[in-house]
């Protein structure tokens, strides 16, 4: 997948009814809770990888994500690990991003490979709401 799909595959997903229409047609186990999410993350249990772009980051990121922006992603793909034992866990604002990235991964690279990615549901937005620790972006 070129880096012009990824950005398709992201602007199509800003239109709310295309994403509660692909979120309607998200199996159940492709979502993960936030409270699960946190706790996998913070027991160093499954890695975090946050989406967004650096303009999003910059307002805070939780401690110890991954930051690996969704335009960046076609270029970036052996960062995410590919180790069925080692959960993934994709993390956007919304997770309208998060759950069609996980979608567009399994479709052009094999569900097989993906298989152990999951989306964050209510992604940073719940994260802050619920006054978890946020930090700001380490530098590259």
């Amino acid at each position: 997948m070129n880096r012009r799909e990824w950005m398709a595959l992201g602007a199509a997903s800003c239109s709310p009814f295309t994403w509660v229409s692909a979120l309607a047609q998200t199996p159940l186990e492709d979502r993960i809770s936030p409270d699960e999410a946190r706790r996998l993350h913070l027991a160093g249990s499954a890695v975090l990888i946050d989406i967004r772009e650096p303009e999003e980051h910059a307002v805070g990121v939780a401690p110890g994500a991954r930051l690996l922006p969704m335009s960046q992603l076609s270029q970036r793909l052996r960062e995410i690990p590919v180790d069925p034992k080692v959960p993934v866990l994709l993390i956007c604002r919304t997770q309208n991003r998060s759950s069609a990235t996980l979608r567009a991964l399994r479709k052009q690279l094999g569900e097989q490979n993906y298989a152990h990615v999951r989306f964050v549901q209510g992604g940073m937005s719940e994260w802050a709401q619920r006054g978890w620790p946020l930090v700001p972006p380490a530098k590259p």
